[in-house]
């Protein structure tokens, strides 16, 4: 039996963190350059709406919780966990579809 939904979301998750991590040095963390280039790759629908250029920036500093200027994947599932969590509550506070008869 292969692996659950569960499971091939997480291996994604970890495939896509390794992907832009170490690019630049320690491949267990993401320097702030792979952070912007990953957002720019994978959420650029997110940064290319921002009109505020340093938004990326902010974003990196605030999920440094360790303040090294780096991310590691614990930081980065922060991230991951609050993009989640707000399209949860987007889609649990749209109206919804009327009932066909």
């Amino acid at each position: 039996m292969g692996p659950t939904e569960t499971e091939r979301c997480i291996e994604s998750l970890l495939a896509v963190f390794q992907r832009y991590a170490g690019k630049e040095g320690d491949s267990k963390t993401l320097s702030k350059k792979e952070f912007k280039t990953f957002m720019d790759t994978e959420l650029g629908s997110f940064t290319k709406n921002q009109k505020d250029p340093g938004v990326v920036d902010r974003m990196m500093k605030k999920l440094d919780m360790n303040n090294d200027g780096q991310l590691d994947f614990s930081e980065f599932l922060n991230l991951i966990g609050g993009l989640a969590q707000a399209c949860h509550e987007h889609m649990a506070s749209a109206p919804a579809p009327p009932k066909r008869h």
